[in-house]
C-alpha cells in the first residue's frame, strides 16, 4: 500500500472566500459519510486521493538484501508469530490513540466554531441597535463579523472531517484487533502443538538413556545397577538383565515413535501453518500502518487547507491566471471606516430637530404686584398696555396656569408667568405635591391614566435613579411608615374589577396589557424606593397594608400611583409582599404547571450552558402574557441583585425567596424539588441578558 502523502488541492476563491471542502466524503452529506456508513480508509470504495510522486531525493532507500534475510529468519523462527502479534498489538494501540486525538481535536474545533458564530451573531445584533454607532463603522464592522462567521464555518467543516477520520480509523483498529485474536489462536496453537511434541520426545529420550545405562552396568557386572528383588524374592543377575533388556526395547520404541510424531508436526508447521500465520499478520500490520499514515497525512493536509482558507478570508489573494480583483482584506475593510464623515453624518441627521429661535426673554412683573403709581394721563383709545402683553413668540411655561377672571379688570393678560426659576425637567405628575410656590391657587394635576403618556416601563434601566427629594428612599423611608399622609383603605367592599386570583391571559384579554398593572406599579415602587432596603423581598411587609392595597387594585387599579410613597404609606416591604402575593394567587403559576417537570429536569443538568439553553427554550414556549410578565419581573430582580452590596439580596437569596411564587409549590413529597426550583430562578437571573437579549 502506498504511503506517499496526498497532494493539497489548490485553493479556489469565490465571492465569500470560503472553501471548506476538506473531503469529498464530508461534502456528500455534511457529516463525513456519503451513504451514512463509515468507510474504511483502506478497504473503502472510491478512488484514492491523488498522490504526488516523491522527489528523487526523498525516494526511500531500497531494502538491503542482508537485512531482509535477517528479518525473514526471525519471522519464520519459533518466535516469529509471537513477535508479529506484539507488533500488530502496538499498531492497533497507536491507531486508537490517534483516533482519540482526532475526536478530541474535532470536538474542540466544533466548540470553538460554535462559540465564534454565537459571538459574531451577538455582536451583529448589538451593532444594529439604535443606540449603537452606525454609518461606515457599522457597514465595515458587519463585514468583519461576516468574515468571522466564514472562519467559523471553516472550523466546523474541519471538525466534521476529523470526526469522520476518527470513526474510520477506530473501525479499522477494531477490525484489526479481531483479526489479531483469530490468528493468535491459530498460530500459537500450532506452535504449542509442536513444542509439546518435542517436550515428549525429550522425556522419552531421557527414559531411554537411563534404562540403557542400567543395562550396560548390569552387563559389566556392576552390582549396584537397578533392583534385584521381585515378588518371589531376590532376582538373579540373568533375570535382572533380561528385565532391563525388555524395558530398554519398549523405551526405544516409544522414543522412536515420539520423534517421528514431533518431526511430522514440525514439518507441517514449517511448511503450512507458520507461513500462513506470518503472512496474514504481516499483511494486517502493513494495512493498519498504511491506514494510520494515510489518516495522519490527511490530518496534515486538512490543517493546511484550514489555514489557507482562513487566510483567504482574512486576506484574499488572487489566483494565478485570473484577472479579477480579489475582495478587500480585513485590514483594508477596517481602514475604510471614516470617523470624520461618520461624525458629520450623525450630526446632520439631527438638523431637522433644531428648535426655533426664541425671542429675547423679558421680565414682566405681575400687575397685582406692581408698585402704586400716579394714574397716567389717558391715552388715545387705540393705545394698549404693553406691560401686560407677552410677546407672541414667547413659549409657554410647563407650569403655566390660567388665572381666575378679574371682574375689576377689563383687560386680563393672556398668560401669567411664575417667578423666574430654572425650567424643570418633566417629572411624574406627583411632583406637584411640593412645588415650593406659595400661591393662592394650588395646582392640582390630573390623576394619571395607565397606560398613558407617562407610562412607567419596569424593564428599562431604572429611569428614576434620582427621585425628587420630597420622599426619602431606602432605609430612611422606612422610618416614616408611621407618618402616613392619612391615606385610608377599605377592603370590606367586594372586588369590582378583580386582579388577584385571575389568570394572566384573562387579564390580558380584559385590560389589554400583557403585564398586569399591579406588576407595573409594584416594580416601579421597589425600583424607586426599595433597591437600597436591606432584605427587600425577604422581610415580610405589614399584612393590613398588603390587604388594603390588594383591595385597591381589585377595585380600580388605574387610580393607584405608587410613584408617590404616600400611596403605600412609605412601606415598600408591603409593596414587595403584595407583588409576591399576586404571583402566589395566580390560578396557573407564572412558569405554568405544564412545564413544571421540564424546568425541574433542566435544573438537574450540570453543564451551565446546556442548562441555560434548555430553560431558554422553555421560556420561549410560554404564552405571551406569561413571557412578557416574566421578562419584566426578571429584569427587575436583576436590578435588585445589582444593589446586593446594600440590600444583601444576592441572586441565590432572590432565587430562594421567589421560587415558590413563580413556579408554585413543589409537587409530591420530594423535598429536593425545592432546591431545584431555586436553581431554576437562579439560572434565569444569572443569564437574564442572554435569555432576553433579542427582545
Amino acid at each position: 500500500m502506498s504511503t506517499l502523502p496526498p497532494t493539497l488541492p489548490p485553493v479556489e476563491s469565490n465571492d465569500s472566500g470560503f472553501n471548506p471542502d476538506f473531503s469529498s466524503t464530508a461534502a456528500a452529506n455534511g457529516n463525513g459519510h456519503a451513504d451514512g456508513a463509515t468507510v474504511s480508509p483502506v478497504n473503502g470504495p472510491g478512488p484514492a486521493p491523488p498522490v504526488q510522486p516523491p522527489e528523487p531525493s526523498k525516494q526511500q532507500d531500497s531494502p538491503d538484501p542482508q537485512t531482509q534475510k535477517a528479518v525473514q529468519d526471525v519471522l519464520y523462527s519459533d518466535i516469529g508469530v509471537n513477535t508479529l502479534l506484539n507488533r500488530l498489538k502496538a499498531s492497533v494501540a497507536s491507531a486508537r490513540d490517534f483516533a482519540s486525538f482526532l475526536k478530541r481535536r474535532g470536538a474542540m474545533e466544533e466548540e470553538h466554531a460554535n462559540n465564534l458564530k454565537k459571538l459574531s451573531k451577538l455582536t451583529l445584533d448589538n451593532i444594529r441597535k439604535a443606540e449603537a454607532r452606525h454609518e461606515s463603522y457599522q457597514h465595515q464592522f458587519e463585514q468583519v463579523m461576516h468574515a468571522n462567521e466564514r472562519i467559523a464555518d471553516n472550523g466546523t467543516q474541519f471538525g466534521l472531517a476529523l470526526h469522520a477520520m476518527h470513526e474510520n480509523l477506530l473501525q479499522l483498529a477494531n477490525k484489526m484487533d479481531g483479526s489479531r485474536k483469530t490468528w493468535k489462536q491459530q498460530g500459537l496453537t500450532a506452535e504449542k502443538k509442536v513444542q509439546d511434541a518435542e517436550a515428549l520426545v525429550e522425556k522419552a529420550k531421557a527414559k531411554y538413556d537411563q534404562l540403557a545405562e542400567d543395562l550396560d552396568r548390569v552387563k559389566t557386572g556392576d552390582t549396584g545397577a537397578g533392583r534385584k528383588f521381585g515378588l518371589k524374592g531376590p532376582k538373579s543377575a540373568q533375570q535382572h538383565e533380561e528385565d532391563l533388556h525388555r524395558k530398554v526395547q519398549a523405551a526405544d520404541q516409544d522414543y522412536s515413535s515420539k520423534v517421528q510424531t514431533a518431526q511430522l508436526y514440525r514439518k507441517e508447521l514449517v511448511a503450512t501453518t507458520r507461513p500462513q500465520a506470518v503472512s496474514a499478520l504481516v499483511d494486517l500490520i502493513k494495512e493498519i500502518d498504511a491506514a494510520l499514515t494515510m489518516e495522519m497525512q490527511k490530518y496534515a493536509s486538512f490543517n493546511e487547507k484550514l489555514v489557507v482558507n482562513n487566510g483567504q478570508v482574512v486576506s484574499p489573494q488572487g489566483l494565478r491566471g485570473t484577472t479579477g480583483q480579489p475582495p478587500p482584506s480585513m485590514n483594508q475593510v477596517i481602514y475604510q471606516i471614516n470617523n470624520d464623515k461618520d461624525f458629520d453624518d450623525f450630526i446632520l441627521k439631527h438638523s431637522s430637530k433644531i428648535p426655533s429661535v426664541r425671542s429675547e426673554l423679558q421680565y414682566v412683573k405681575h400687575p397685582t404686584l406692581a408698585p402704586a403709581q400716579t394714574k397716567p394721563t389717558p391715552l388715545p383709545s387705540n393705545d394698549t398696555r404693553t406691560s401686560l402683553q407677552m410677546p407672541s413668540t414667547q413659549p409657554q411655561s410647563s407650569f403655566s396656569m390660567q388665572p381666575q377672571p378679574q371682574p375689576e379688570s377689563t383687560q386680563s393678560p393672556q398668560q401669567y408667568k411664575l417667578p423666574a426659576q430654572p425650567e424643570p425637567v418633566q417629572q411624574p405628575s406627583f411632583q406637584s405635591y411640593n412645588i415650593g410656590l406659595q400661591q393662592q391657587q394650588q395646582y392640582n394635576p390630573p390623576a394619571p391614566t395607565y397606560p398613558g403618556a407617562q407610562t412607567y416601563s419596569p424593564i428599562a434601566q431604572n429611569p428614576y435613579s434620582q427621585p425628587q427629594s420630597d420622599y426619602p428612599r431606602g432605609p430612611v423611608g422606612q422610618s416614616t411608615a408611621q407618618q402616613s399622609a392619612g391615606v385610608t383603605y377599605s377592603g370590606s367592599s367586594p372586588p369590582v374589577n378583580p386582579v388577584f386570583g385571575v389568570n394572566l391571559e384573562e387579564l390580558f384579554r380584559r385590560d389589554g396589557s400583557p403585564v398586569p398593572m399591579v406588576v407595573y406599579q409594584c416594580i416601579q415602587a421597589v425600583d424607586l424606593y426599595g433597591l437600597e432596603v436591606e432584605g427587600i423581598y425577604r422581610i415580610p411587609g405589614t399584612s393590613s397594608h398588603i390587604q388594603a392595597m390588594k383591595a385597591l387594585f381589585d377595585t380600580d387599579g388605574s387610580q393607584v400611583d405608587f410613584r408617590n410613597p404616600e400611596a403605600f404609606q412609605h412601606d415598600v416591604n408591603s409593596v414587595a409582599g403584595l407583588l409576591k402575593q399576586f404571583f402566589r394567587e395566580l390560578p396557573d403559576p407564572l412558569l405554568t404547571s405544564e412545564f413544571y417537570s421540564k424546568y425541574i429536569e433542566a435544573a438537574r443538568i450540570e453543564d451551565d450552558t446546556m442548562r441555560r439553553d434548555s430553560m431558554h427554550a422553555l421560556i420561549n414556549a410560554l404564552p405571551d402574557p406569561n413571557y412578557a410578565t416574566l421578562r419584566a419581573l426578571v429584569l427587575h430582580l436583576y436590578r435588585v441583585q445589582q444593589a446586593s452590596e446594600v440590600n444583601r439580596m444576592s441572586t441565590a437569596n432572590l432565587g430562594i425567596c421567589w421560587a415558590p411564587s413563580i413556579m408554585g409549590p413543589h409537587k409530591g413529597n420530594n423535598m429536593a424539588d425545592a432546591g431545584l426550583q431555586a436553581r431554576v430562578i437562579i439560572t434565569i437571573l444569572d443569564n437574564v441578558l442572554q435569555i432576553f437579549d433579542e427582545d
